[in-house]
């Protein structure tokens, strides 16, 4: 065996160590913390924008959205939920229509049928499709560089039918009495539709073990500064007792439940829950089912079921909406734009999903591939003024010191939504006629404001008769 001579080695460990400083020079820590922890104050005047990375650009991929977060900020954006990024399920993966695409004879349009995000097959791991875990890293830290913060939205009820766990941990899932694996099921042991998933049981207390240790590694590892969990109603409140407690302890976090159950947001739980009876009503008075009555209605439900520092999200259109239930203009049709902005001036957090932001007008394909508009028009700039109100007017608080809210009476009352928001000094007025109709009404209300939308002064008079045509909305800002 040759010898190597002494200052060869030497020079060898030069060069080893120079090339390792500049590699650690050319790649710094990507993970970085560079913005300030989750606050209440910070969710007072948040705006929530809901990422289906899919769908959101040609590529479909992080690398594709972290480009235009920059421009969130202009829309008021503060929080950034991402639709689930782990990889899906290849068994039972759905397809359009609904069965599964190994039924898909030709393979090519097999090929296309991507799966439902909601079918995991690993807590831990990145969907390939959207790119690699640096592409993950440079989306979170573009998003805190530009003062937004970044949830996961995580599925905790079921997996796919690929996930590990079914062959390491059978025993984490739902059982029949012949002791197979199940979808979930009604409580009447229908299943709910959902076969492309296996249904988890929380029964099991390693299950529950298993799952606060994949939530916390994002918390963690990957400097994730929240949670959106899907159907967190269905999940047993005491998992949820038992879970976030664990998870503040690691950090300051804001955690979203797709639920509306009040339970959810006591002591410390959730910080937010859907407002889906909310958005309801705006579906049914859009389409003349309903009128300004059940809104008012809807305003003193949330007052005796929830507690004052609770937050409700608004939203007219999100994933479930727009695949299922139709475009904004499909089910509020004219009136489109003034609960647009009703869902910004109402008490609560405002959501906006990817699309909205540039008129999108069809629903998006939620198996397959499909792609959103991008070409900023009217509803970016509405959006934008919204948000900058938001933004800037403490009477838009919506957070867990929220502006307070108080009805104002109109001689037409079916038709004619009209409330003030106020805090520290400041007042927001909404008045909108949410019907087909031109109205004359009479509102309790008298001075001048400044008509946010257009910068026109407003004047009211005690007695004062005011004409509004159909869907005609004013945001009024007191002087």
């Amino acid at each position: 065996m040759k010898k190597i001579p002494l200052f060869l080695i030497t020079l060898f460990l030069f060069i080893s160590c120079e090339t390792e400083k500049k590699e650690a020079e050319k790649t710094p820590e990507i993970n970085e913390k560079t913005i300030a922890a989750v606050s209440d104050e910070m969710l007072e005047n948040a705006v929530i924008y809901e990422a289906n990375i899919r769908q959101y650009s040609k590529e479909g991929s992080f690398d594709a959205f972290t480009k235009d977060i920059p421009q969130l900020k202009d829309l008021g954006v503060k929080i950034i939920w991402l639709m689930p990024i782990f990889p899906i399920s290849e068994t039972k993966r759905k397809a359009t229509g609904g069965d599964f695409a190994s039924k898909i004879e030709d393979p090519e349009e097999r090929k296309k049928h991507l799966g439902s995000y909601y079918a995991v097959s690993d807590f831990t791991k990145i969907n390939p499709e959207f790119g690699t875990i640096e592409d993950f890293r440079a989306l979170v830290k573009t998003a805190h560089d530009n003062g937004i913060y970044v949830i996961l939205d995580w599925v905790p009820n079921h997996t796919g039918w690929d996930h590990t766990w079914l062959k390491t941990n059978p025993e984490f899932y739902t059982k029949n009495a012949k002791g197979e694996i199940t979808d979930p099921l009604n409580e009447d042991g229908i299943p709910v539709g959902w076969a492309d998933v296996a249904d988890l049981n929380y029964d099991n207390k390693e299950l529950r073990k298993a799952m606060i240790k994949d939530m916390n590694f994002w918390l963690t590892e990957e400097n994730v500064d929240g949670l959106r969990c899907d159907v967190a109603g269905s999940v047993p409140t005491d998992f949820w007792q038992e879970a976030i407690p664990k998870l503040r302890e690691t950090k300051d976090i804001f955690m979203l439940a797709e639920a509306w159950e009040p339970e959810l947001l006591k002591n410390n739980l959730f910080d937010m829950a859907y407002g889906w009876d909310t958005h309801h009503r705006m579906n049914h008075i859009a389409k003349g089912e309903e009128t300004v009555a059940d809104w008012d209605k809807r305003m003193q439900q949330i007052d005796s079921l929830y507690e004052r520092n609770d937050i409700l999200m608004n939203f007219v259109t999100n994933h479930d909406e727009n695949s299922w239930n139709g475009t904004i203009e499909e089910r509020m049709g004219k009136g489109a734009e003034a609960f647009t902005a009703l869902s910004f001036v109402a008490p609560g957090m405002p959501l906006i999903y990817s699309g909205q932001e540039y008129d999108m007008k069809h629903r998006l394909k939620f198996f397959e591939k499909d792609e959103i508009p991008k070409e900023k028009g009217k509803t970016w700039t509405l959006l934008e003024k919204l948000g900058s109100l938001k933004a800037s007017n403490a009477a838009l608080n919506g957070g867990k010191n929220a502006a307070s809210y108080t009805k104002i009476s109109t001689s037409k009352a079916a038709n004619v939504l009209a409330f003030k928001r106020e805090k520290g000094g400041k007042k927001v007025y909404y008045i909108g006629n949410l019907s087909k109709e031109a109205v004359i009404t009479k509102i309790d209300l008298a001075g001048s404001f400044s008509n946010y939308m257009n910068g026109d002064m407003v004047t009211f008079r005690e007695g004062q008769d005011v004409a509004l045509q159909p869907w005609q909305y004013m945001v009024l800002v007191a002087q």
